[in-house]
This record gives structure tokens, C-alpha cells and sequence, in this order.
């Protein structure tokens, strides 16, 4: 008998401070960035975002995220025997954040370890799951996107502290009979490592380099476009599917036109698209994650629906996942 994986239980948590972008124009003003709701709107979607407190790390918005994805599918964090936390602003140089995650869930003893794909984290973190589970290697895992990256932006560029938040998603995945993850198509070009990047690292008890993020973001948009398509494409076809047999495409929040053109080029209306940009920001690994505990918590998305789960990233990485929920 084959043997599959799929998503019994979804969770997610955004911390408390929401910052609409009226509040983030205010505070940016206070430091003579000038910028506007206007602006925001039309350039990325975004109208507000959330930022964790200052004494809040990943591995605290992931615990939120597990416990109700652990609660959704009726499991104790004793059930799980694998942890993967895709996440770019882990607690700690180390250990991992999934370590500490693993502690603090009380889920001690099953391996636990970071994987770290930027934006993309998520779609790596949960094909790395479902090749662990197909193997026999686990039988219950734990994928969380968890990201603080309000702690690595440039306040004084408005071209880029306009777009990220912060949060965490949460799925568990279990062993199944029936397939669930169908398949996954993940992809890397290391040569465009500078148009998304955090060029900074700790040496001698200091921070060497620039630790703020650095985007091109012309770049990004050009190559995200392309890419998107590309892994939409391979994985339907490794499915031998066809965009109209997509329930719904839920991918990487990170700026509507992004998005608006991938769904075009797969000639995907937008009512077959979770968004939750508007609201969340751009949250890295945990944007996907975010936006499907948001779906299926209102009712859209449903046991039985095909999803195309889709990311591109800093590395640059990119990467689709289809599966039947």
C-alpha cells in the first residue's frame, strides 16, 4: 500500500499590535519619511499589519499557531513526531527555533530543526514534511511559518518597512492512505542573491555588514512574475491537472500586482485566490500558512478541494505545492 500525507489541522496567530498603514505613515513622519495610505495601497495592497511586541520571538507566535492547528486535528503535541519550523528571524543564531518551539509545546524527543527559504520557507518546509512522512521517517508533522521581521527592517526606507509583518501559520500533517500533498516542484538561483537580502552576520560579538533588509524591488517583481508561473505549471502538470481543476490558489502574500499577475497568467480569476495581504502584510514563510488557517476558519476553502500553494523568495527561491485538503 502507498503511502501518503496530508493536512488534518491548520492553525495561525498574529500578535496583538495591528498597525494600519495611517499608524505607520504617523510614525514614519516622526522620522521625516514621508509616505502616504495612497501610496501604499496602490504600490503593494497592503492597508495594515501586525508587529510583535519586543520581548515576543518566532518561536512564541509558533506555539500559538501549533497549539490550535494541534487542536483542530484533535491531537496532543505528544502525537507529533517531527518538527519543521520554516522561519528567516529565528529566536537565536541557535539552537533552532523549532527546538525551542519543541520545548515549549512539550512535544520533547521527535527531531525538530529550522529550514530557511526566506518567503519560499513555508513550500520547502512543508515538501521536506511530506517526503519524511511518504518515507516512514514520521507519521505525524508539524510545519509552522513563524516570522518577527518588523526586527530586521530599515525605518528609514519606505520602500520596503511598508510591506512585511509579522506572524505565524501552522499545519499538522499525518500519514495517510489517501494522497493529500500530490506533489511539489521547489527551485533555487543562487546568482540573484542581492536583490532580496539581509547582507549582515555576527563576527567577534558584532554585527558585521547591514542587518536590515535590502530589496530591488523592480528585481524581485520581474523575476517572482515569471517563476511563479513556471512552478504553477510543473506541478499541475506532474498532476496531470489543469489550472480549472484548482479550487483555489492561495500564494505567497507579498504584493497584490504579484499576485494579480500570476493568477493572469494562469488564467485564474481572483475569486479563486485567498488574499489576506491587505491585512497581514507581507509575512514571509508564514504568509501561506496564515492565508489557509484563514480560509478554511471562514468556511472558504474545504476537505476535498485542490489547493496550489505557491511562494518565491531571497536565495532567490520559489517553489508550488498542490494538494487535495
Amino acid at each position: 500500500m502507498r503511502r501518503y500525507s496530508r493536512i488534518i489541522g491548520t492553525g495561525s496567530y498574529l500578535p496583538p499590535r495591528r498597525l494600519t498603514n495611517a499608524d505607520l505613515v504617523a510614525e514614519l513622519g516622526q522620522r521625516g519619511i514621508e509616505t502616504s495610505d495612497e501610496w501604499i495601497v496602490e504600490r503593494t495592497g497592503i492597508r495594515a499589519r501586525h508587529f510583535a511586541a519586543p520581548d515576543v520571538s518566532s518561536s512564541d507566535l509558533a506555539l500559538q499557531a501549533a497549539r490550535l492547528a494541534l487542536q483542530a486535528a484533535g491531537l496532543q503535541a505528544t502525537d507529533i513526531d517531527l518538527i519543521i519550523v520554516a522561519t528567516s528571524t529565528p529566536d537565536m543564531v541557535f539552537p533552532a527555533a523549532a527546538c525551542i518551539l519543541q520545548n515549549k509545546l512539550g512535544a520533547n524527543g521527535c527531531p525538530a530543526f529550522d529550514l530557511q527559504a526566506v518567503c519560499s520557507g513555508f513550500v520547502y518546509a512543508l515538501s521536506v514534511a511530506d517526503s519524511m512522512v511518504r518515507a516512514g521517517a514520521a507519521n505525524c508533522a508539524l510545519v509552522v511559518g513563524a516570522e518577527v521581521f518588523s526586527r530586521i527592517l530599515d525605518f528609514n526606507d519606505r520602500t520596503t518597512c511598508v510591506l512585511f509583518g509579522d506572524g505565524a501559520g501552522a499545519v499538522v500533517l499525518q500519514a495517510s492512505a489517501t494522497p493529500g500533498i500530490l506533489c511539489s516542484d521547489l527551485k533555487a538561483d543562487g546568482k540573484h542573491v542581492g536583490i532580496l537580502c539581509v547582507p549582515g552576520n555576527v563576527s567577534g560579538g558584532q554585527v558585521l555588514g547591514d542587518p536590515v533588509l535590502k530589496m530591488d524591488g523592480q528585481a524581485v517583481f520581474k523575476l517572482a512574475v515569471g517563476v511563479l508561473e513556471q512552478a504553477a505549471h510543473a506541478v499541475l502538470a506532474k498532476a496531470g491537472l489543469k489550472p480549472a481543476d484548482v479550487d483555489w490558489l492561495i500564494p505567497h502574500q507579498a504584493n497584490i500586482r504579484i499576485m494579480q499577475g500570476t493568477a493572469r497568467r494562469l488564467k485564474m480569476g481572483m475569486d479563486k485566490m485567498v488574499v489576506t495581504l491587505d491585512q497581514h502584510g507581507n509575512t514571509s514563510a508564514a504568509s501561506i500558512p496564515l492565508a489557509l488557517d484563514h480560509a478554511v476558519r471562514m468556511g472558504r476553502v474545504k476537505p476535498g478541494q485542490t489547493l496550489l500553494l505557491q511562494a518565491v523568495g531571497g536565495g532567490f527561491t520559489w517553489g508550488a505545492v498542490l494538494l487535495k485538503l
